[in-house]
C-alpha cells in the first residue's frame, strides 16, 4: 500500500512504550485491511527490536485472521457449503498465505483416477471399494485417531502433502471425493465418533425427514475406509449404552 503521511505516522507510533497509544495505533492500521501487510513485513525487516517485531507480527495476525473472519462468515451465509472451499479456510488460520493451486491439483488427480475406475454398472459397495483403494492404497492416505495436540492432522494441506490426517481431516476429503463424483456418501451423527455412510439413493438429504439408519446402507470408517453393517453399528450403539 502507497504510504502516506498517516500511515507513516502510524507505522513510527508502534514502537510507543504506551499501551493505550499503541492499542489506538494498532486500531487505525487494521482499519486500512490487509492492503497494509506489506507495509508492515518492510518495517519488521528493517527493525533490530525484538518487542517491536512481536508487535508487528501481532498486527499482521489480526489483519488475517480478521479477513478470515469475514471469508468464513461469508461461506456460512451460501446456500451450499462447498466442504473444500471451507477445509481451505480452516487451513489458512493455521497457514494465511497458504496456496491453495496444489490443494486443487492432489484433489483432481484423486477424482480422475477414481472416476477411470468407475462404471454405471458397480454397486454402491463396489463405488466404495474403489474410492476407498485409491485413496488408501494408491494414495496411500494413513489416518490417526483424533488429537487435538496434532492441528496439522486436521488441515487439508498437510493432510495431503505428508498423507496422513485424522479421523475428521480423512472424512472430509472422503466427502470432497464423493461429491465431486456423485457418490452419495454423507458424514452421519454417531456418537463419539466420525463416520460416514453411503445413503440410498431415494433419500432427500434437502429435508432430512426419515431416520439415516434406514436409509443407509453401510457405513465407512475415515481412519481406514473400512466398511461397516449396520449390525456393527447397532453393536457398537448398545456397548456405549446408546438406545
Amino acid at each position: 500500500m502507497e504510504e502516506n503521511r498517516e500511515i507513516h505516522a502510524l507505522l513510527h507510533l508502534i514502537d510507543d512504550p504506551d499501551e493505550e497509544v499503541f492499542g489506538a495505533v494498532s486500531s487505525r492500521l487494521i482499519d486500512y485491511g490487509k492492503g497494509i501487510i506489506p507495509n508492515l513485513e518492510n518495517l519488521w525487516e528493517n527493525t533490530v527490536s525484538e518487542d517491536i517485531q512481536t508487535r508487528i507480527e501481532l498486527l499482521i495476525h489480526r489483519l488475517h485472521y480478521r479477513d478470515l473472519t469475514e471469508e468464513i462468515e461469508q461461506w456460512s451465509r451460501n446456500i451450499h457449503h462447498d466442504l473444500l472451499t471451507g477445509a481451505l479456510l480452516v487451513a489458512r488460520f493455521q497457514y494465511p498465505e497458504m496456496g491453495t493451486a496444489q490443494v486443487y491439483q492432489d484433489i483432481e488427480k484423486l477424482r480422475r483416477n477414481i472416476w477411470l475406475e468407475l462404471n454405471t454398472y458397480l454397486t454402491p459397495l463396489e463405488q466404495v471399494n474403489v474410492l476407498t483403494s485409491i485413496l488408501y492404497n494408491y494414495f496411500n492416505i494413513k489416518g490417526t485417531e483424533v488429537a487435538y495436540q496434532a492441528p496439522e492432522e486436521f488441515l487439508i494441506n498437510k493432510q495431503l502433502e505428508s498423507k496422513r490426517g485424522n479421523a475428521i481431516a480423512n472424512g472430509i476429503l472422503y466427502l470432497v471425493l464423493s461429491e465431486l463424483l456423485d457418490i452419495p456418501v454423507r458424514a452421519i451423527n454417531i456418537p463419539k465418533q466420525f463416520v460416514l455412510s453411503y445413503f440410498k439413493t431415494d433419500y432427500d438429504f434437502a429435508k432430512h425427514t426419515e431416520n439415516f439408519m434406514y436409509k443407509s446402507e453401510f457405513f465407512i470408517d475415515p481412519i481406514s475406509g473400512q466398511v461397516f453393517t449396520h449390525k456393527d453399528v447397532e453393536t457398537y450403539f448398545k456397548r456405549i449404552n446408546v438406545p
